[in-house]
């Protein structure tokens, strides 16, 4: 395998994106086996940055598609892996991609900080073609999206985590193992796919249900839904509650409640 001679411009070209890129062996190698634990014939790779996470993915997948927003990293990991079969490079913003089109994945990678709720919100959005994800996160976002309800971490993405998965922290990644270091503490975490409720045939109506519950997080429901619903969002026995203090299940229940009639039926 090719040695990693990362051009300068390259490294240039990442920092002006934003991203640390993960360089130490022993944790790559862990995130690479939580996503493949056994071996794998699809791994969808969000930026691979260097490739350093790239390198252990092709170990244990038949295939890995590598999705990379910068042209000049694209370029670097053609050229580094150019002699390796099974890599497909793609040179593309992920916010716009279609990550379904490469049928059932495993979806891996150390993901931009900055834009970590609208990517995972993509992956969820995958369904049954979802077989598990692992990515690296902030760890706060980590801690929200594993939050238990009644705690202040619990929110939007804690609903929509544990709508379609059952997400799990697996170990926390100090910033000494970036180049360059974070200023925060980030984690790995896993995401198993599971069917959302049987009855709930419209996902994206509940979810913007649930974006209303939390439009103001410190305010009630009562506060969040009457705008929305009428005199009825007082009358409900959660209303003096605030939706941070619900669980899925409990806010799915309020939302039948709400709407009886699910739009997609």
């Amino acid at each position: 395998m090719a040695p990693n001679r990362t051009p300068v411009a390259t490294r240039r070209s990442g920092r002006r994106l934003g991203q640390h890129f993960l360089n130490r062996r022993n944790i790559l190698e862990r995130l690479a086996e939580a996503a493949c634990p056994g071996p794998e014939p699809l791994v969808v790779e969000i930026g691979p940055g260097r490739g350093a996470l790239t390198e252990f993915l092709l170990l244990r997948a038949a295939r890995v598609v590598a999705i990379e927003i910068d042209p000049r990293l694209a370029e670097s990991l053609r050229e580094r892996f150019r002699d390796v079969p099974g890599l497909t490079v793609v040179e593309a913003d992920v916010l716009k991609s279609d990550l379904s089109q490469w049928g059932p994945a495993v979806v891996a990678g150390n993901l931009p900080y900055y834009i970590t709720s609208p990517i995972l919100e993509r992956i969820f959005a995958l369904g049954p073609l979802l077989r598990r994800a692992v990515v690296l996160t902030q760890r706060e976002v980590a801690e929200r999206l594993t939050a238990r309800p009644g705690t202040r971490e619990c929110g939007y993405l804690t609903v929509v985590a544990n709508l379609f998965t059952a997400p799990e922290i697996l170990f926390p990644v100090p910033p000494g193992a970036f180049s360059p270091p974070p200023k925060v503490e980030s984690a790995a975490v896993r995401f198993t796919p599971r069917p959302p409720a049987p009855d709930l045939a419209a996902p994206a109506a509940f979810l913007e249900f649930v974006g209303r519950a939390f439009q103001h997080k410190r305010k009630t429901l009562r506060n969040n839904l009457q705008p929305y619903y009428g005199k009825q969002a007082a009358a409900w026995p959660e209303a003096r509650l605030r939706a941070e203090q619900l669980s899925v299940e409990q806010l799915l229940d309020l939302y039948r409640r709400a709407a009886p009639a699910d739009p997609a039926e």
